[in-house]
């Protein structure tokens, strides 16, 4: 994997064999950054990375400046390899929790601008956490919740769903908290 953008353009890192992960592809990645890039001020955002595997996008956040970036992740190979690399590029900003993704979004109320979830294509529950976030109102006012997942879910009909996009096997939904004169302008 590398990182596309910001103080650590182009830079390589490669993930030990041996971590339970499917990687963004650089693809997917750059795509989504380019539809962040439209919306926020990277430089500017907090920031969560739920299934934080191998750390691909809590990097690629920190080296564009984000002001803050919280990777959680269950496995305890995945978050040893995520403060190692984050010690070697220096990301202050970069906090790392060793916690199942469901039970921090159950029960944290920390407010981010985007949460970024990456969960196992097979994992059968994860419209939960998208309910988690938006009960717990776990989003700023138009903060964004971005969902990674296999072309077998389907997110229209929620009601913060906001876009779809697809890039190959990589399916992203995006779900806005929408300020409530949005909301207004929008029926």
């Amino acid at each position: 994997m590398r990182i596309i953008s910001g103080k650590n353009k182009g830079r390589h890192i490669v993930a030990p064999a041996n971590l339970p992960v499917r990687p963004t592809t650089d693809l997917a990645k750059e795509s989504l950054f380019n539809i962040l890039n439209n919306y926020f001020y990277l430089d500017q955002v907090e920031v969560l990375d739920l299934f934080a595997g191998t750390g691909n996008l809590t990097y690629e956040f920190a080296s564009r400046g984000a002001n803050s970036v919280v990777a959680v992740d269950v496995d305890q190979r995945c978050t040893n390899f995520i403060r190692k690399t984050i010690g070697t590029l220096r990301y202050e900003q970069v906090s790392v929790v060793r916690q199942d993704a469901f039970a921090y979004t159950a029960a944290s109320h920390r407010k981010f601008d985007i949460i970024f979830a990456d969960p196992p294509y097979q994992l059968e529950n994860i419209g939960q956490i998208i309910r988690n976030v938006f009960q717990n109102e776990m989003l700023k006012p138009d903060g964004w919740l971005v969902l990674e997942h296999s072309g077998d879910h389907e997110f229209s009909e929620h009601p913060h769903y906001y876009d779809h996009r697809r890039y190959g096997r990589v399916n992203f939904t995006f779900f806005v908290n929408m300020e409530p004169d949005d909301e207004e302008r929008n029926t």
